[in-house]
């Protein structure tokens, strides 16, 4: 399958030093000198193609080290560094906005293109010539010698203070990416002097969303893509569940020194470890096999009044408050006359790890709290999901019966969650992965399965959806990683092979790292959904080779 892209006139320069080109081989590389390359990143800067965009350019020669990493096999090859800035503006509160991304172009170019998704509230450009974005661990595809962009969305920094600008709005949910994706797939053909063979999108949470995106607003920019935790209904569903889940737990929380609840207490780890192992006394066997992973995910039922205590509180039992907010937060945000706000939440181990903690209740110890849900989400509810946009709002005021509404009408720009016949798409033969976490404190696991199960009855069916989108759930893991789980898998490989191949991943090898807490160098197959990994009944139950992937 070939991708269509704009195709800038080649240097002169790089036309002189083109060879490998024509050959009729779709994966040909390019074969340029490190002089010559070097000479051709510097002249990028001259081109004239792209519409109000500035670019610098840096080479990087072969032989240098990928940041943060200490083996001989994380080396990369040469390759040229593109900053772009395309569309420079003023807002209208005042602020300097532009759209920048990043792109890496690889000396030696495989003839693929990769746009790596980013999160949170953007502003960022994210490291071109790291991993894929959820393929945790795993080469980089810099390295292998794809051409990867990432892009800051339209904003710089972290705040979601962007969100007093219209503008900016609309180029975080999809302009920025749309002009970055053209810009990159333009700058990539004028470098090599042919289209990208292929075009592929890896992203996690917001970039998991942008994915989704992708493939509803312009789904011929790639042949596939993989989206993790995609964030479908944060600005109308789950930030709606963060201050749910929130209020339940200042609610229950002791208080401190001045009077006001410790958020971080609300729970110690202690309890926490007592909710995940009574989680996996009544679903862990489920899969055949008591390994400290519930698989089974469809069968297992779990009610956190069997840990309340019979009294007073001690480090063997919940308080009966603690059972009430759990089970409120497991069972999602309602209205007062009990409408559902959102979807529920997966009862899973990883409820024990620190980066369900992170999101949750924070490691503060004071009544100011440090949790994802009022850092991260508070600033994202208040400056761009609101319309208009509230920067002083109280998320312990949050009311859940008139507040949703000043989150729809950018939810109407935003979320991912209503286009659930992907038409386009299918038809031009895109392939689309999901991958979520069992334990994710966010954006719930049971969000994706039941998009997913929308998507199959309006394409056919679980088994002909299967030929265009698959599901995989990933046991005992948080957000995009972390857990007790086997959360590193190379979702890349996979999806190159089924969309050039025509190898549809069954399943996706996983394994967990060997500084895993829990279980270090295990291995798993993420088996696609429905199906889950089953133990055969021999061997070690370490080795994925012992378990294989089966319906409920």
């Amino acid at each position: 399958m070939k991708n269509t892209a704009i195709v800038f006139p080649t240097s002169a320069l790089a036309l002189a030093v083109l060879a490998g080109c024509g050959s009729g081989d779709d994966n040909a590389r390019l074969e340029l000198d490190a002089k010559a390359a070097e000479a051709v990143c510097a002249e990028m800067v001259t081109q004239s193609g792209l519409p109000a965009t500035t670019l610098t350019t840096r080479y990087v020669p072969a032989g240098t080290r990928r940041p943060g990493t200490l083996t001989t096999g994380d080396f990369l090859g040469g390759h040229c560094v593109v900053t772009g800035s395309r569309d420079a503006r003023t807002g209208v509160d005042g602020k300097p906005y532009a759209i920048g991304f990043e792109l890496s172009l690889p000396d030696r170019w495989n003839g693929r293109f990769l746009y790596l998704g980013g999160g949170g509230n953007d502003g960022t450009l994210r490291d071109t010539s790291l991993s894929s974005t959820i393929s945790n661990g795993t080469p980089s595809p810099l390295g292998q010698g794809y051409a990867v962009v990432s892009a800051d969305a339209g904003h710089q920094g972290s705040s979601a203070s962007f969100g007093a600008d219209p503008q900016a709005r609309i180029d975080h949910a999809y302009n920025a990416h749309d002009k970055t994706a053209q810009s990159a797939k333009a700058l990539t053909a004028w470098r090599y002097g042919k289209a990208p063979n292929y075009a592929y999108f890896s992203g996690c949470s917001g970039g998991g969303r942008q994915g989704m995106m992708f493939s509803q607003r312009f789904p011929s920019y790639f042949d596939g893509i993989t989206a993790g935790a995609p964030a479908m209904r944060v600005s109308s569903g789950a930030t709606v569940a963060a201050m749910w889940n929130n209020r339940k737990f200042t609610d229950i929380a002791p208080l401190g020194t001045d009077g006001k609840p410790v958020l971080s207490q609300a729970f110690s780890n202690g309890d926490l470890n007592l909710v995940a192992d009574a989680v996996l006394a009544a679903c862990d066997a489920g899969d055949g096999v008591v390994d400290g992973m519930v698989q089974n995910t469809r069968a297992c039922s779990f009610d956190p009044a069997v840990l309340q205590c019979a009294g007073a509180k001690t480090d063997s039992c919940l308080s009966a408050a603690q059972v009430g907010a759990l089970k409120d937060v497991f069972g999602g945000p309602k209205t007062s006359a009990g409408q559902p706000l959102y979807v529920t939440q997966p009862w899973d181990a990883g409820i024990r790890n620190a980066g369900w903690r992170a999101w949750t209740l924070g490691s503060s110890t004071t009544s100011t709290p440090n949790s994802a849900y009022n850092t991260l989400m508070l600033d994202a509810l208040r400056n761009e999901f609101f319309t208009p946009p509230a920067p002083g709002f109280d998320a312990l005021a949050f009311n859940f019966d008139t507040d949703p509404a000043r989150m729809q009408a950018f939810s109407e720009v935003y979320d991912t969650y209503r286009d659930d016949r992907l038409t386009a798409f299918k038809a031009r033969k895109g392939k689309l992965m999901f991958i979520h976490g069992m334990s994710d404190p966010i954006f719930s696991a049971d969000e994706v399965v039941e998009y997913y199960e929308r998507l199959a009855a309006n394409n056919g069916g679980i088994a002909a959806t299967q030929d265009f989108a698959r599901t995989y759930l990933v046991p005992g893991m948080t957000h995009c990683s972390g857990g007790p789980a086997t959360d590193t898998y190379d979702s890349l490989q996979a999806m190159v092979d089924w969309v050039e191949k025509g190898v549809a991943p069954e399943s996706i090898a996983a394994r967990a790292n060997a500084s895993n807490a829990y279980f270090p160098n295990r291995t798993r197959p993420l088996c696609a959904y429905p199906k889950f990994a089953r133990y055969k009944g021999t061997g070690s139950i370490e080795d994925a080779a012992n378990f294989s992937c089966e319906a409920s």
